[in-house]
């Protein structure tokens, strides 16, 4: 039976709302936007939300439950991830939005992030029976997931953030030598679990889901003169060379120079930064050529679920 369903995923940085109707196998999304939120700004790794985002954040709600309101929404899902798992004061802006929306938020763990994070993609197609390393940047936490099309072999997330990353490393810009090094290692002695996982499960591919990965694919696409509609696809396969091109811009490049890059969304402006050296790290660690991006992400894993 067909339903209308509302799925909202309350990052660190931006807050989406997904509006579709349908069922698992042929839904139509109705509405969707993403909000700059940036709940993260100024108290990231202070583990607390300041007052201007925190105010950004239910005028947000605000506006996304006037939109379920207007499109007769039956069903809504509301998830909050890492920048309200940490916060202080995570659990009064959870109250703060049921009282002025009626909306009920979810705060949702980093194991069940990384699960939904693994059906979207699933729903995406993005996946095959060799084993794809799908790795979700957002602004609080990064999640890996290290599996293929059948099931999951290990899942996990850390609290390593594109926000957390640049108000630990990128405090000068153009990024110096001596912070992509500081940077590189401090990867290397947080995520000890997933190379151990890496032994275990020989990798095929990385899968970027949406986020950074997006941003990667337009500005490779907008360099030679080609329009790229992300809500139109659901993957994107990048050359080799294109991609370790577009992280080498990224990396060497200045605030400015991003600024006037028509391909990088305001929102991501900075923190592109250290996604591209994260990326490029897994990427030499574990001797992986193969890099492709999901449009599908929590939301659309959430919408699979409530679909179902």
């Amino acid at each position: 039976m067909s339903k209308k369903v509302a799925v909202m995923d309350l990052g660190t940085n931006t807050f989406h709302l997904l509006i579709a109707e349908g069922d698992v196998v042929n839904h139509q999304t109705l509405f969707r936007i993403t909000e700059p939120v940036k709940l993260g700004e100024g108290g990231i790794n202070k583990g607390i939300i300041q007052p201007e985002p925190y105010q950004r954040g239910i005028v947000a709600m605000q506006q996304f439950q006037q939109q379920i309101l207007n499109h007769g929404v039956q069903h809504v899902k509301a998830m909050a991830t890492s920048a309200l798992r940490n916060a202080s004061n995570g659990n009064d802006f959870i109250a703060d939005v049921k009282a002025a929306t009626g909306i009920t938020i979810d705060l949702i763990s980093g194991e069940e992030e990384a699960g939904y994070i693994y059906h979207g993609v699933k729903a995406g197609g993005c996946l095959s029976p060799q084993n794809s390393l799908i790795i979700d940047i957002g602004g609080g936490s990064v999640e890996f997931i290290l599996a293929n099309e059948n099931e999951i072999h290990w899942k996990e997330s850390f609290e390593i953030g594109a926000a957390r990353l640049m108000d630990k490393f990128h405090q000068t810009d153009p990024i110096p030598a001596q912070s992509i090094n500081d940077l590189d290692t401090y990867l290397e002695n947080q995520l000890s679990s997933l190379f151990e996982a890496a032994n275990t499960y020989p990798i095929h591919n990385i899968i970027g889901s949406s986020g950074a990965f997006e941003t990667f694919a337009k500005i490779i696409e907008t360099d030679k003169g080609n329009f790229i509609d992300l809500k139109a696809i659901k993957g994107y396969n990048f050359d080799e060379a294109e991609f370790l091109s577009v992280t080498n811009y990224l990396i060497a490049s200045s605030h400015q120079e991003r600024v006037n890059n028509e391909a990088i969304a305001p929102i991501r402006v900075d923190m592109i930064v250290v996604a591209a050296i994260l990326t490029r790290f897994i990427m030499n660690k574990l001797g992986i050529h193969v890099v492709d991006l999901s449009t599908n992400s929590l939301k659309e894993g959430v919408l699979a679920a409530m679909l179902a």
